[in-house]
């Protein structure tokens, strides 16, 4: 008996390694695979990986086909480890769990069900209605963490929203007059492209646009073509013509989210220019938040990375809009005239929806890491 639950321990301890190394292969897609899910795939025969995938850019091929391919007849007999439920619709290609019968795959292991009501387990009954062995949980905590931006989109109709902000020793994220202030050193800056291009889009308010002027692009070595779309919340269309955002729209999307209201001149300025100009309900000037992030759910953006500012960041604390924040504190001092990172109100609310679940170094400053609880 011992020795048949020592044999059972070794291959659990199998499927939880190979479902981690499955997991590593989706986070290769994060950011542009939208508005598929980036899902990771490993094959593995007698203890062999013979295939591995992750969804490729746009979405397609799926991670199941990718890695069949890798495979080709060492399929036969194998083991499919897959971190989110193979697709059982027809959508622009055939189900992934008609091509994993077909290779004949004899066991598939699941990390999570797909909460997508096309799929719901209707993948995993047609796997096991041709004979093959089905299990589904193992790694499902780390899955459902990966997946979370696919899995909002389809349960609740909008992105997953992570806010970023960088938050000097006296609260601050910008000096006088909105001027802005390097507030974090290099090790913050690098970690902030990375999320950038792991994100399907970033968002910041109109305040943020006029004062930085900023880029909102991944300039990283060799990773410009992983920048996100970049969306300014800009209730009256002042995104200027002639800044940085407008000037690159067409080497990298721009989207201004305007409100009914605002000029239908200032549109028809930019669309040459190569904005997308989306239209969401206002009232006196502000934004419906809620709706907006409807509407990016609807175009296919999963994982939306929110970089500032603080009028911005508080409103949609306040609509309880925010998934998880990713804060950059640093010991410089900014000044009593300097920006508030965020009204008392909202730093409250979001450290009573979100828990902090980590806090690490990143060069001389410190990134701590909220989730909801």
């Amino acid at each position: 008996m011992s020795a048949q639950r020592g044999v059972q321990a070794s291959a659990a301890a199998d499927d939880l390694r190979f479902m981690e190394l499955a997991l590593s292969l989706g986070r290769r897609g994060f950011g542009r695979t939208w508005p598929n899910p980036a899902v990771g795939a490993l094959i593995v025969k007698d203890g062999v990986i013979v295939g591995r995938g992750w969804t490729q850019p746009g979405g397609r091929p799926h991670a199941e086909v990718e890695a069949l391919r890798r495979a080709g007849p060492a399929a036969r007999g194998a083991t499919l480890y897959v971190t989110l439920e193979p697709c059982s619709h027809f959508g622009k290609s055939p189900p992934c769990a008609d091509a994993v019968i077909a290779a004949g795959i004899s066991r598939v292991v699941s990390a999570i069900e797909d909460p997508n009501p096309e799929v719901a387990g209707q993948g995993h009954t047609r796997l096991r209605a041709a004979g093959i062995a089905v299990d589904v949980g193992i790694g499902a905590d780390e899955a459902r963490h990966d997946h979370a931006g696919h899995i909002s989109r389809v349960t609740r109709g909008r992105p997953y929203v992570m806010l970023k902000l960088a938050i000097s020793a006296d609260g601050k994220v910008g000096a006088a007059g909105r001027r802005p202030v390097a507030i974090t050193g290099d090790a913050v800056r690098d970690r902030v492209h990375l999320l950038r291009a792991q994100n399907d889009a970033i968002m910041i308010g109109i305040g943020t646009a006029l004062a930085d002027d900023p880029m909102l692009t991944c300039r990283l070595p060799g990773m410009a073509k992983d920048s996100p779309v970049r969306i300014v919340a800009d209730s009256m269309l002042r995104l200027p013509l002639n800044s940085r955002l407008v000037k690159s729209a067409y080497e990298t999307p721009v989207w201004a989210i305007a409100g009914m209201s605002a000029p239908q001149d200032a549109e028809f300025q930019l669309l040459p220019l190569g904005v997308e100009v989306l239209r969401s309900p206002d009232s006196t000037g502000l934004l419906d938040l809620k709706d907006a992030l409807g509407f990016l759910s609807a175009k296919g953006v999963t994982r939306l990375m929110v970089e500032g500012g603080p009028t911005l960041a508080a409103a949609l604390i306040k609509a309880d809009l925010i998934d998880e924040a990713v804060l950059f504190h640093s010991d410089k001092i900014v000044g009593a005239d300097g920006i508030e990172a965020l009204d008392a109100d909202a730093l409250a609310m979001l450290k009573q929806r979100l828990k902090l679940i980590a806090t690490e170094s990143v060069g001389p400053d410190r990134q701590e890491t909220y989730e909801r609880r």
